[in-house]
């Protein structure tokens, strides 16, 4: 099997999910008023703006702004730095657990930039549903992050035990 050699994979990654999500959130910024929504196929898809000062489902959104700063931008910033450290020097890494964890990091860094651009804030616009059950509103970045997370999860599911720990 051919190895993707070198940083260039890994930067590629984190520079399309950078790019994309930043475009997306430039878009929502400029066109989507910030108390309505857009609804598309039966109200199952929204566009609909908003800005989280917290995680995931607005967690830790309720901690004083001193704490969110540092969990949300000091925290997540070293430990992406920590995150993309790993990922660009361990010559070990399964092709696949590289580009998991390279969209990974991508989401959390264009998600990082948006908290220190935009003073601890995050924007997000999607939000999925039938009728009343929903999901929280999120981004690409988003998207990223939890497609990563799950693709790993899955590979190493997959993955006979005796090939885990080759592969991570």
């Amino acid at each position: 099997m051919h190895r993707l050699a070198g940083p260039t994979p890994v930067l590629s990654i984190i520079l399309i999910c950078v790019a994309i999500d930043q475009a997306t959130k430039w878009l929502a910024k400029k066109y989507l008023a910030p108390d309505g929504f857009i609804s598309f196929a039966g109200d199952i898809f929204r566009l609909q703006y908003a800005e989280n000062t917290g995680a995931f489902l607005s967690l830790g959104s309720s901690l004083p702004q001193p704490w969110r700063h540092i969990v949300f931008t000091v925290l997540v910033g070293l430990f992406l730095l920590a995150l993309l450290a790993y990922v660009l020097s361990n010559r070990t890494l399964a092709d696949t657990y590289r580009a998991w964890l390279s969209l990974v990091c991508g989401g959390g860094l264009s998600n990082l930039i948006d908290r220190i651009v935009y003073d601890g804030r995050v924007v997000d616009f999607l939000n999925v549903g039938i009728g009343p059950v929903r999901t929280g509103i999120f981004n690409v970045a988003d998207m990223a992050i939890t497609a990563g997370a799950i693709l790993l999860a899955m590979d190493s599911l997959r993955r006979k035990p005796e090939n885990r720990r080759s592969a991570a």
